[in-house]
């Protein structure tokens, strides 16, 4: 991957002096990405504190988890180009401002909905954060090894946040209210703020275009609906609500699509999909999410509630794979330079494979040993890939539309992250309701609940107690531990057939340049 750019940098590119200067500025960067990251999943461990606090109804404590990840998702597409029109260290100053505001409001939150209005403002201004990373990155670093580093730095820091969220939300709340999940944005983000004026140039699309309120609005139309629908259908009560809003976002989406080809200044170039090395990694880091975010939804459960650890130490298991998967998004580098990058990301995405296979094959014996060198062998998978499938995204995207590009990639990330729970956790909620027997002792709305999930059954055996309750809870596990065997054989095949997927669509060659530049792809070829 030695030139990942065939046409010459834009004057939108603002390279720094020295080296080190440029890493510096990287150091800066990485804060809001591995707060981001680590925010994506150290709720989770919080949510059972929070419900015995505020008390919130199943509606609102849905709410609660999702607003963050349904917002980000909708707006970062949107914000990527506003960054493009204002400049990407502004918004990046607004959006940490805003992020670390939001932050104490949701730390102090006195009722539930206090808290998902926090969230959703969390997530206007996180969507601010994530793609200005990614675009000044590509602008500083002009040097393809010196990018492909820098982008290696950056997909390990978000990779290993989400895999760090569980381990710090369990410190956190071993010590301290559960604000404090909230709270450990603060000192992260005021640190950036004063390191950012020093360390990171401004940056913006030289030719921007007037300002296409409308296409932003058919934006955040399509991509929030769908999100939502995504987290809800799994849920029979809002089966209806979901399909109707699946409609609202398809309906969008081609509106979108039309305006933006018919546009001669569109917000969004969609010629870049005719690329087919930026199409098959944006795909590839959606399937690296939903892996990832997909093994965390059972997992933590099954250390907790299962194993019986506590929330710290069920951190402490997942720590070797997330050191993994740091060290494998660097050491990936030399490698991909002598390897074609097709090759590079299948064998990553067949260690993620490998993992749920492991899962899967070991089943009920499956020990907290081999949970941890599951956990292990994804890390590396998922280091890996992201390190050489972002390089591709940002380097085959002309640099002044740099923030349109990453706010894609990172809505592959959201949008990956919200089919691993809704997708492998609807499979696993359905293994668990066929296996799992509930005695006739318990009260309606236990007897739901313990139907439901795993958490429910483990609260109405302690309420029903005796050897009644111990069968309860011994038939609930063995079915949460049926569901978790079943859905590690589905994400195993699905990790496979992705792998094959990288084999069709990446580049074939190991310096990882295109053949032809974007706008000579968008006229009708793809690079072999």
């Amino acid at each position: 991957m030695s030139a990942l750019l065939t046409s010459p940098v834009p004057t939108s590119s603002v390279p720094i002096g020295s080296r080190a200067r440029r890493f510096l500025a990287l150091a800066v960067l990485m804060l809001p990405v591995l707060l981001i990251s680590v925010d994506n999943t150290i709720l989770s461990f919080a949510l059972p504190s929070i419900t015995r606090a505020l008390d919130p109804n199943a509606t609102t404590q849905l709410w609660i988890v999702d607003a963050y990840p349904l917002v980000l998702a909708g707006l970062l597409v949107v914000m990527g180009s506003v960054g493009d029109r204002i400049g990407r260290r502004r918004i990046l100053v607004i959006g940490a401002t805003g992020f670390a505001v939001f932050s104490v409001a949701a730390a102090f939150a006195t009722d539930a909905w206090m808290l998902v209005a926090a969230r959703i403002a969390m997530g206007v201004f996180g969507a601010m954060l994530m793609p200005a990373t990614l675009s000044i990155i590509r602008n500083v670093f002009t040097d393809a090894r010196e990018r492909r580093m820098a982008l290696a730095v950056w997909s390990t820091m978000f990779a290993a946040g989400n895999a760090l969220g569980p381990l710090l939300g369990g410190t956190l709340l071993a010590h301290f209210h559960w604000g404090s999940v909230f709270l450990v944005a603060v000192p992260i983000l005021v640190l950036m703020l004063v390191g950012v004026p020093f360390c990171v140039p401004e940056s913006r699309d030289p030719a921007p275009g007037p300002v296409d309120v409308l296409s932003m609005l058919l934006s955040l139309g399509t991509l929030a609906p769908i999100a939502w629908a995504i987290k809800s259908v799994v849920h029979p009560d809002e089966r209806g609500l979901a399909l109707a809003m699946l409609a609202v976002g398809i309906v969008c989406g081609i509106a979108f699509v039309r305006r933006q080809l018919r546009s001669r200044t569109p917000m969004l170039d969609l010629r870049l999909f005719r690329t087919r090395a930026f199409t098959g990694s944006v795909l590839m880091n959606l399937a690296a999410m939903f892996s990832l975010t997909g093994f965390l939804f059972f997992i933590a459960q099954h250390l907790q509630l299962v194993a019986g650890l506590d929330p710290f130490m069920s951190g402490v298991v997942l720590v070797p794979g997330s050191v993994l998967t740091i060290v494998a998004g660097l050491a990936v580098v030399p490698i991909v330079t002598r390897v074609a990058p097709r090759w590079v990301v299948a064998v990553a995405l067949l260690f993620s494979a490998a993992a749920y296979a492991m899962v899967a094959l070991l089943g009920h014996d499956a020990t907290i040993v081999a949970l941890a060198v599951a956990f292990a062998l994804l890390g590396i998978g998922i280091g890996a890939s992201e390190t050489v499938t972002n390089d591709l995204i940002i380097a085959t995207a002309p640099a002044d539309k740099a923030g349109a590009a990453s706010a894609l990639s990172e809505t592959a990330y959201e949008i990956g992250a919200v089919l691993g729970t809704a997708v492998l956790g609807t499979i696993l909620a359905t293994a668990y309701r066929t296996h799992v027997v509930v005695p006739d002792g318990l009260s309606g709305s236990a007897h739901t609940a313990a139907q439901e999930t795993l958490g429910g059954a483990v609260s109405a055996a302690a309420d029903l107690g005796g050897s009644a309750g111990q069968a309860l809870l011994e038939s609930a596990r063995a079915a949460f531990d049926s569901g978790v065997t079943v859905t590690s054989g589905v994400a195993a095949i699905v990790m496979v057939i992705t792998a094959v997927g990288a084999l069709v669509m990446l580049p074939r060659r190991a310096d990882g340049a295109p053949r032809r530049s974007v706008h000579e792809s968008a006229s009708g070829h793809t690079e072999s």
